[in-house]
């Protein structure tokens, strides 16, 4: 490797491949993760593995269907495109990885490449703009775990969170505008939800998630009658921060918004979440609801500006190498 510091892109993961046994282990790992699911492990796990497991994983698996193509998992292609972009603006300053917190390629394998070749420093980008416990803490605790039980100690800087870098907001809107380029209409942006307690226990994502969108709107010259927010992607029967983004195309619909566009921020890439839920299942329902128009403009994913936002991140780590 040309140098000994490394960058660790992450995300959350994906199934190894589209059948029942691969999604329900993925399933298992990422919701036994007492940080995503705050319930007490004797209640919860019991109902995990008896009910949500051979119910969900199906459900589940009918998703994947619809979005993996010959490249596989849309998450996992995405991410190693991201990757391999990133590494070709670093060239020799960092030898660039990634590791998914769920599923492969794992913390274990990547941090176990990495220690046998010598690698004395990590950055680590969590692929998160807007931080929350149940994503990029996480990350960080994971890593902290896999480090430890591999007996790895390097230099490790950890970039928690970018939701107002003016070069991620500045993608976005090249992006938005990209689409807008024959007729602008209405602008939502859906961010995954997040169970309300998660932020009354003081977890900033949803703080957070409205700093972007406000900063969005600002740098795309919006009125507030042109764009809403909403969070999408709610799990069990809690109540999770709102408004909900099914709502909000309802909403629409009453005050006669017939044609919407849908972004995803908090998505830096495209997977199950966006393609299927907002590009299948939304566009159904707000269509259903008398809707004419639904466009989903599509996760930052390998484009320039993004890889470019990652250099500007990472790169006050490497000087000195």
């Amino acid at each position: 490797m040309p140098a000994k510091t490394a960058v660790l892109l992450t995300n959350l993961g994906t199934p190894d491949r589209l059948d029942r046994s691969s999604v329900k282990r993925f399933l298992r790992e990422f919701l036994s993760d007492p940080l995503v699911v705050r319930l007490p492990r004797v209640f919860w796990l019991p109902l995990l593995h008896g009910v949500v497991l051979p119910f969900r994983s199906g459900k589940t698996l009918q998703a994947y269907g619809r979005v993996w193509d010959e490249q596989g998992s849309p998450l996992l292609s995405f991410s190693n495109r991201q990757r391999t972009a990133l590494q070709q603006k670093l060239f020799e300053q960092a030898h660039v990885e990634l590791a998914m917190r769920y599923g492969n390629p794992s913390y274990a394998s990547v941090l176990r490449l990495l220690r046998d070749a010598g690698i004395e420093k990590l950055v680590v980008l969590p692929l998160y703009p807007q931080y929350s416990v149940t994503t990029t803490a996480t990350s960080y605790k994971h890593l902290k775990n896999s480090l430890r039980d591999l007996d790895y100690s390097p230099a490790v800087e950890f970039i928690g969170y970018y939701p107002d870098h003016p070069a991620y907001i500045d993608a976005l809107a090249e992006s938005i505008r990209e689409h807008w380029q024959q007729q602008q209409r209405h602008l939502l942006m859906s961010f995954h939800g997040l169970p309300q307690a998660n932020v009354e226990r003081g977890d900033p994502y949803q703080q957070q998630c409205e700093t972007t969108a406000r900063l969005l709107a600002t740098k795309l010259g919006l009125s507030d009658s042109d764009w809403s927010l909403g969070y999408q992607s709610r799990f069990g029967k809690q109540t999770w921060i709102q408004p909900y983004t099914s709502d909000v195309l309802h909403q629409l619909v009453q005050r006669d918004v017939k044609s919407v566009d849908v972004i995803c921020p908090g998505f830096s890439a495209d997977c199950l979440e966006t393609l299927d839920e907002i590009e299948v299942e939304y566009r159904n329902e707000f269509l259903a609801l008398g809707g004419e128009h639904f466009s989903y403009i599509h996760a930052l994913n390998d484009r320039d500006a993004h890889i470019e936002m990652m250099r500007q991140l990472v790169e006050p780590y490497l000087s000195g190498e």
